[in-house]
């Protein structure tokens, strides 16, 4: 008997040895988080994913009780930092500001994607849509789309255009642009509409498709001229700017959504957390009234919502894509 005591003691004492060193996961989930978590903004700082990621990530902040560190790894569309997310320790702790480029459109335009955006990650929620917007240099020779139109078709390819990397939302925004309106321009894209608006405000590349976000400061400002929204209605914050079909460009329509999602694998009750606290943030009263002060309308929402939702963009942008032509090796 004694014999049996001292066995059972040693596996007792082995157990709790190795909780203590490996650490217990059931634990570990329990007490999401104990240390801060890292947001991956898949685009460079001072664009419209990173505006709204570090408003959400500060409101975040308060409701875990744990910073929320936002991380920007701008390159290749989104799909650098999407896929440094999704090969993550799958604890909770890095987690991806998704766009409509790294979900949606990213299966139709790369032949060789790193990721899967259906199989690779865990959705969290989807929290806000956002229109994009065509703006000019404040001194370029054009008020409205149609003047612009006219001075693109005076000298076809002689225009140069930014976005905010090949295969973003606003690259395609441009695509079909010119596919609508029958002109030429030259695309140069950008690791983010940070650096983009840079050389759009002195004039470098004078013409640009961006989230509204990111550019409201600067049309504000009159540093950049609005031409028109992206969207099927007039946004909010700009009442006075008209969308791409009022300004004679029928049929033209694109948006942008920013959402959470975390590695495949990480524990549910990770993922229940991350939603509530993202769900807390994005209807707080001022950050909401934020967010409609630059463009975004929030959505909130389920992780099953979310998932149902990237696999209904994919769908509908899949055939979008092809018809345009687009394809990114």
């Amino acid at each position: 008997m004694k014999r049996r005591s001292f066995l059972a003691s040693a596996v007792a004492a082995l157990a709790v040895g190795s909780a203590l060193v490996f650490g217990n996961p059931a634990h570990a989930q329990s007490d999401f988080p104990s240390q801060p978590v890292t947001l991956v903004v898949p685009f460079a700082a001072g664009g419209s994913t990173d505006l709204v990621a570090r408003l959400i990530a500060q409101k975040m902040s308060e409701t875990l009780g744990q910073q929320v560190l936002v991380d920007n790894k701008g390159g290749a569309g989104g799909n650098l930092g999407a896929g440094y997310v999704a090969q993550a320790e799958p604890d909770g702790y890095t987690i991806l500001m998704g766009t409509i480029a790294t979900h949606a459109l990213a299966p139709s335009l790369y032949s060789n994607l790193p990721f899967d955006p259906v199989t690779d990650f865990e959705p969290i929620a989807l929290l806000v849509t956002v229109p994009n917007v065509l703006t000019v240099n404040k001194d370029y020779p054009a008020n409205t789309v149609q003047e612009l139109i006219a001075k693109l078709k005076e000298n076809p390819g002689g225009e140069t255009w930014s976005s905010s990397g090949n295969g973003t939302p606003l690259h395609l925004s441009g695509e079909l642009f010119m596919k609508l309106t029958g002109t030429e321009m030259v695309h140069v894209p950008y690791k983010g509409s940070g650096p983009a608006l840079i050389d759009a405000i002195s004039g470098a590349v004078p013409i640009n498709f961006d989230n509204l976000p990111s550019s409201t400061e600067y049309i504000k400002a009159g540093q950049l001229k609005a031409l028109a929204v992206t969207t099927k209605t007039r946004a909010a914050s700009f009442p006075d700017v008209p969308t791409m079909e009022e300004a004679g460009v029928p049929g033209y329509e694109t948006n942008t959504w920013n959402a959470l999602f975390a590695p495949a694998g990480t524990p549910p009750e990770v993922i229940a957390k991350l939603n509530q606290a993202a769900n807390e943030a994005i209807s707080d009263p001022a950050l909401k009234a934020r967010l409609a002060e630059v463009g975004a309308t929030t959505v909130g929402g389920t992780p099953e919502q979310l998932a149902e939702h990237v696999k209904t963009e994919i769908a509908r942008w899949k055939p979008v894509i092809e018809e345009a032509g687009v394809k990114i090796e």
